[in-house]
């Protein structure tokens, strides 16, 4: 059976060659830093549910020294460069649309035909995981194609992966921390905290208080946090289950559901959200890294107030 262990080590071997080549790349100055730093993740990918809980926490630490120090360098890769680019995008057309086509088309046959296979007693790939397992094929198979269509050496894609994370740097692995944050914040009990913080400190002995209390921390959470799905577990279980569901009888589906988009609106105002508001100036090298962010405070604002209306107005509807 195809395990997640599987998309892991994928994973692991492209942040190892990134490391390896890293290494060899003479016109950064800061190459070893760089391989340290990719090497690292690698290892996490690798081996990192052999290590144990210390030396995962020391390859943290390493990974984020490195960052901080300012150890990391942008590498030149031999690569296409931009006159070469337009040339073979003239010469292909819309053919290099077809490896970009393969990723949805593959991972459509992988969770409607290959999930449901079973093989000697044994399902072909984890149930449980069959999207992410999916992805991974389809990734194979587009870079697979896009080889064929382009003819380019096999080094090509390592290459203009590597010159792709160095462009974005740490801030690549910032959803992942942030994820981990969440995570353990659920498991210390962050959520009854702030759910007796809230009580202790803040308005919540009116409706309308309580829902803007959740939606705004929704999204204050959520900036601190750079991630919504972490922000959810705590602030619904501290605030919206207890007040919101429990003392003023909301509808659990509508309260949730809203709650996220609330916390949604945080995550356009904030750079820890890095996926979304970092990555992209740093890919089209806008001079302000936070251009991204002031265009969408107006509309996350805008969207934060209507949230919190009609959360009051649907929730707690009979």
């Amino acid at each position: 059976m195809i395990k997640l262990a599987a998309v892991y080590g994928l994973t692991g071997l492209m942040f190892a060659g990134f490391a390896v080549y890293s290494a060899l790349d003479r016109n950064n100055a800061k190459r070893f830093g760089n391989a340290a730093f990719w090497g690292l993740v690698a290892l996490s990918f690798l081996s990192g549910d052999r290590l144990g809980d210390l030396a995962n926490g020391a390859l943290v630490l390493g990974l984020a020294l490195l960052a901080g120090f300012g150890l990391l360098g942008r590498g030149q890769p031999a690569t296409t460069s931009p006159e070469d680019r337009v040339t073979l995008a003239e010469r292909f057309g819309n053919r290099l649309f077809i490896p970009a086509l393969m990723l949805p088309l593959v991972v459509g046959i992988g969770v409607l035909v290959l999930k449901p296979m079973v093989f000697a007693g044994q399902p072909l790939m984890d149930p449980k995981q069959a999207t992410l397992i999916s992805l991974a094929l389809a990734v194979m198979v587009g870079l697979a194609v896009a080889l064929t269509i382009l003819k380019q050496p096999l080094i090509s894609p390592l290459q203009e992966g590597r010159r792709l994370i160095d462009t974005v740097g740490w801030a690549v692995l910032l959803p992942q921390f942030l994820a981990a944050l969440g995570a353990v914040f659920a498991a210390a009990g962050v959520g009854k905290e702030i759910g007796m913080l809230v009580t202790a400190y803040l308005p919540v002995d009116t409706r309308f208080a309580a829902v803007c209390v959740y939606c705004v921390g929704m999204a204050a959470f959520t900036m601190l946090m750079g991630n919504a799905f972490a922000a959810f577990p705590v602030l619904t279980g501290g605030v919206a289950i207890p007040i919101l569901v429990g003392h003023f009888g909301g509808n659990p589906a509508v309260v949730a559901s809203i709650g996220m988009l609330s916390g949604f609106c945080g995550t356009l105002m904030t750079p820890l959200a890095a996926n979304f508001n970092l990555v992209p100036p740093a890919l089209l090298e806008i001079p302000n890294r936070y251009a991204v962010i002031k265009a969408q405070i107006p509309t996350a604002l805008l969207m934060l107030t209507i949230n919190t209306v009609l959360m009051y107005v649907f929730a707690f509807r009979p």
